[in-house]
């Protein structure tokens, strides 16, 4: 029966937990850096690359018979639309003589309102002479155009008050013929009628009378809103500056590199799934961290703090390798050069006590091969024989592809030296539990290239932090009994069903 070793989220834990995804984020500076690094460069180059084309731009006053005070701005957006049609393109090209398409030229200009009734009209071309030309050629289609609908719109308007004076003229002729043909007719019946006559051939001379005033007040109107719309700034070329623009592209590809580098960075940290926060690591490996070093020898003031920690390391693995008759070994995930340092130190601190062969179990033999130095312990290879009476000191590894049944033979007892960030909170427990079923004692974890603004505590305060199903048996075997610990687990032990747990 297998068990997963994949780690089940709390069913009160976060999706996302927002500390660690900012650690993850900021450990991976360098590669949104890059990006805005490279965001930059790109803005900067394609200013210097691809120039602005030469650029002219107009402005013309439109009035409107419509407006208003309280006008949103309805009515210039209706001539920045009216502007972008294929007619307005085509008179311009017209004016112009030139075969260019009216679909291809209307990518080649736009229009703002910059008011309710200030349209800006900005036009690009081969020149700073055709932009202006072009511009200038748009600029008088539309306002012909614009006047073209006033016009067109006053006459209808006026057009449409004369048919109807016309058609109540008609009937005032009808009146007016009735009224004649009934005046010489007497009595009382013929007297009503010719006053009803009267009275409705006042109405009509009245209404005829208002209709000819409202189509002439029409027409007056016309000629203010002609005079209105006319351009009001000629058409002038827009002097661009390479260096303006270049800034200006580079800023703006900085931001879009760190925006995207970002997110790449914190979606990458999301699926990675891999633990830097110390409590994390902890929590995963069932075992505290018992100190925390460097990659490599960190900055020039950090460098003394980072040798007195790596003192106190080797002092603490020694007293501890010299109050047990085990052997001490050192499982390394991500960081080799690190953990053979450790060793080595560790062997100098024991050499004092007797002869210690540092037993190389890296993959590639990586440690047996380097250029001893005069005074450096013996390091010999994984499949060397070592004396019984000589100590011994195991470095190894546990990255994927460890041989894990080969562990044992490095040491019972060991200390991890883990990377942040570089296994998966997946692996973290597959590393748990394969110490513990080769019943290899956890002693602590070493954590390399921690987060210097991480505040977690990476001490487990809920239970032993070590394997605790090789601990419990070693202990078990050493006060000669097999009753079984009642200790409590740690997480990931915790979920292994107990059929599980007795078929092992």
């Amino acid at each position: 029966m297998t068990t997963s070793t994949t780690p089940e989220p709390s069913a009160t834990a976060p999706l996302v937990d927002l500390q660690a995804l900012v650690v993850a984020v900021r450990r991976r500076r360098r590669l949104w850096c890059s990006a805005g690094v490279l965001g930059l460069l790109v803005g900067a180059a394609l200013a210097v690359a691809m120039p602005a084309p030469p650029t002219a731009v107009t402005k013309v006053l439109v009035a409107h018979q419509e407006d208003q005070p309280n006008d949103p701005g309805t009515l210039i957006r209706t001539d920045v639309a009216l502007l972008q049609t294929t007619r307005i393109a085509d008179q311009a090209l017209k004016s112009l003589h030139s075969a260019e398409k009216p679909e291809d030229f209307m990518k080649d200009y736009s229009g703002v309102g910059l008011t309710n009734n200030l349209l800006q009209i900005t036009v690009t071309g081969d020149s700073d002479a055709d932009a202006e030309a072009r511009a200038k050629a748009l600029a008088d289609a539309f306002v012909a155009d614009h006047v073209k609908r006033i016009k067109d719109a006053a006459n209808a308007e006026a057009k449409a008050l004369l048919d109807q004076r016309d058609r109540m003229q008609g009937e005032l002729a009808k009146v007016n013929k009735t009224i004649a043909d009934g005046s010489a007719q007497t009595g009382p019946t013929a007297s009503a009628d010719l006053e009803s006559l009267f009275a409705r051939r006042a109405e009509l001379t009245s209404r005829i009378t208002d209709f000819s005033q409202r189509a002439a007040d029409a027409r007056i109107g016309t000629p203010q809103l002609l005079a209105g719309t006319q351009i009001v700034d000629t058409p002038d070329a827009v002097r661009g500056s390479l260096p303006k623009a270049a800034a200006t592209n580079a800023a703006v590809g900085l931001v879009l590199g760190l925006v995207l580098g970002l997110a790449v960075a914190a979606v990458g940290s999301v699926v990675a799934d891999r633990p830097v926060l110390r409590r994390d690591i902890a929590a995963n490996l069932g075992a505290s961290v018992i100190t925390e070093l460097p990659l490599r020898g960190g900055r020039l003031w950090r460098r003394r703090r980072t040798r007195t920690a790596r003192e106190r390391l080797t002092t603490s693995l020694a007293r501890t390798a010299r109050g047990t008759a085990e052997p001490v070994s050192l499982l390394e995930l991500g960081c080799a050069r690190s953990t053979s340092a450790i060793a080595l130190d560790l062997a100098r601190a024991l050499g004092a006590d007797g002869p210690v062969a540092v037993v190389d179990g890296l993959p590639g033999s990586q440690l047996a091969r380097r250029r001893a130095k005069p005074g450096d312990p013996a390091v010999v290879d994984g499949s060397a024989a070592v004396p019984h009476q000589e100590r011994r000191i195991g470095v190894g590894s546990v990255a994927p592809g460890t041989a894990w049944t080969d562990l044992q033979y490095l040491g019972t007892r060991t200390v991890l030296v883990v990377r942040a960030g570089h296994g998966s909170a997946a692996w973290l427990h597959t590393v748990a539990r394969q110490l513990a079923d080769q019943r290899i004692e956890v002693i602590g974890v070493v954590l390399i290239d921690p987060d210097p603004r991480d505040r977690t505590d990476g001490t487990l305060w809920d239970g032993l932090h070590t394997a605790l199903r090789g601990r419990g048996d070693r202990t078990a075997r050493q006060g000669g009994t097999d009753r079984p610990r009642t200790e409590r687990q740690p997480m990931w032990a915790a979920r292994v069903p107990d059929s599980d747990q007795e078929a092992r």
